[in-house]
């Protein structure tokens, strides 16, 4: 059973219900960790996806949330998905999705508006978040047992793999003699991508492309070796030539890792993670694009990520009441 607890962040007081369970399976219960606002009426809600290659990491890898719950006036939650080791892609995505559910159905319990959900991850949670998004108005996915569309209001993904094939492709270039199939992508998969091509093409985001997507916010760094900015560069082309609004911010020098928290413990990657960076300087210098042309000198910081899910899932009446 869930049990409560106040963090006090600045002048709004954030309650934080942890060890909600939200769906179970086989392999045990999910969990998520939601950090609420107080207010006087529902807020809405963002989901955030934590990284690790599908295959490491909880949902305790992610940014300060209350401090982020407070910033945007929008709960946060911190959900679980089941690992690599435990299920093979798609299960992955029927988790998210579950949780998108979990939170509409029990929008009133937890005092949030139903309907008003956005995503936001980083790296594999960056994946897992754009295609949920671009997958949200199917009534289901392939594998998945439950029924019913989950549309999301917003997706935010930080440095996500959006070609899975790709980006094994890469590594294996980068590094002669190595094998995709040990890579976290063929963890994910079952097997190396190219020996499975169809698993490969649904679990990429470009696959689920049309113009139902919700706006996105995408943000990578240009000296990233784990996964590439052209993966952002990808995706943000493919949402901009079917009409889905869509911004890319390429933050300069800023490798993997630049949402993760300070301090965490991956020394076997340290040399290539940014970890913390961005919380640390507080803005970036940065490229922005809003469609397929160069882009303009901008900075980019949690603050830009705050500005976008406020800009939709905050809608005002013409009395400039928020609901």
């Amino acid at each position: 059973m869930a049990h409560r607890f106040t963090s006090p962040s600045e002048a709004v007081r954030v309650d934080v219900d942890v060890d909600v369970v939200f769906a179970r399976r086989d392999t045990g219960d999910l969990l998520l960790d939601l950090y609420l606002p107080v207010s006087d009426r529902p807020v809405p809600v963002v989901l955030w996806l934590h990284g690790g290659g599908w295959f490491t990491g909880d949902r305790a890898l992610a940014p300060d949330l209350a401090r982020h719950a407070v910033a945007t006036g929008c709960a946060m939650a911190s959900i679980e998905y089941r690992l690599s080791a435990q299920a093979s892609f798609p299960a992955q995505l029927h988790d998210v999705r579950a949780a998108v559910r979990f939170l509409n159905a029990h929008a009133g319990r937890y005092g949030l508006r139903p309907g008003a959900v956005a995503l936001w991850g980083a790296s594999a949670g960056g994946h897992l978040a754009a295609l949920a998004g671009l997958t949200g108005h199917l009534t289901e996915v392939p594998g998945e047992r439950e029924r019913g569309a989950v549309p999301v209001r917003a997706v935010a993904a930080s440095y996500p793999p959006v070609d899975l094939a790709e980006v094994v492709a890469d590594a294996e270039a980068a590094h002669p003699g190595r094998d995709g199939a040990s890579s976290p992508e063929a963890r994910l998969l079952g097997g190396h991508p190219a020996r499975l091509p169809e698993q490969a093409r649904q679990a990429s985001p470009l696959t689920w492309i049309s113009s139902s997507a919700p706006p996105f916010q995408l943000s990578h760094g240009t000296a990233d070796v784990l996964v590439s900015p052209r993966q952002s560069e990808r995706l943000h082309t493919a949402l901009v030539a079917v009409g889905v609004p869509s911004e890319l911010y390429l933050l300069e020098g800023y490798r993997h890792g630049f949402l993760n928290p300070p301090g965490r413990p991956d020394v076997p990657l340290g040399r290539v993670m940014d970890d913390g960076r961005l919380a640390a300087e507080g803005t970036a210098r940065a490229v922005r694009r809003v469609s397929s042309a160069d882009g303009e000198p901008a900075t980019f910081g949690f603050s830009d990520i705050h500005d976008f899910f406020r800009k939709h899932l905050t809608t005002r009446s013409t009395t400039g009441e928020t609901r």
